[in-house]
């Protein structure tokens, strides 16, 4: 019977200073995506202040239901992956992959669901373009969708990353990988997919609610 490898790397003095480091180099590449999107947010900001009337006039064109629909299948999905992190520190394997897998299945609802609002916007012609059915006053709303499609799309990105890793997070916790005293992947990758919910948090109030009454 071949020996279950060690999770400790070997330039780890021990699990404790392994999953510090991890932790630490996690929330490092936060800031990094803070900042990313701390830019769109900024760059929105300044033109929202610019174009008041245009990017409130266009706000209506988005489905609010349908963001709404996604915003609580989002914070479900938080749910999920902190129950997701719980069974690991308590070493439940199966409970692991089932709220894994349970976030994973409320991922692909997030983006089925974008999916169908992006559809929606092709076929009514506000998709950034030559092709742009406003004209007229009502073509400086282009503006708002050019910074839509930017912002809720990188998020969208992130969010098919973030599917991957916790499926891959999820076979090796099938595989049994992961123990009470081991289990800073599943951590670590909790703190991503919280992020990308966060952010989403940010812009939905932001495209979809704001310039509405």
């Amino acid at each position: 019977m071949s020996e279950v490898p060690s999770p400790l790397a070997h330039h780890f003095d021990d699990l404790t200073q392994q999953k510090e480091a991890t932790t630490l180099g996690m929330w490092t590449f936060l800031v990094t995506e803070i900042l990313f999107f701390g830019g769109l947010f900024a760059g929105y900001a300044q033109y929202r202040t610019l174009y008041p009337q245009a990017f409130a006039a266009a706000s209506h064109h988005l489905d609010i239901v349908l963001g709404t629909i996604n915003t609580a299948v989002l914070i479900a999905s938080s749910l999920t992956m902190v129950m997701g992190v719980r069974a690991a520190q308590l070493g439940r394997r199966k409970q692991i992959v089932i709220f894994l897998l349970l976030t994973i299945v409320l991922g692909l609802v997030f983006l089925g669901i974008k999916a169908v609002e992006y559809t929606h916007k092709y076929h009514e012609g506000l998709i950034p373009g030559p092709g742009f059915a406003l004209q007229g006053e009502e073509r400086m709303q282009v503006r708002f969708f050019a910074f839509y499609f930017l912002m809720t799309g990188m998020h969208a990105l992130h969010m098919v990353v973030g599917v991957v890793i916790v499926g891959m997070i999820a076979f090796f916790a099938w595989r049994g990988r992961y123990s009470p005293e081991y289990y800073g992947p599943v951590d670590v990758t909790g703190l991503y997919w919280h992020f990308v919910d966060i952010v989403w948090i940010f812009l939905f109030p932001l495209l979809y609610l704001l310039g509405r009454h």
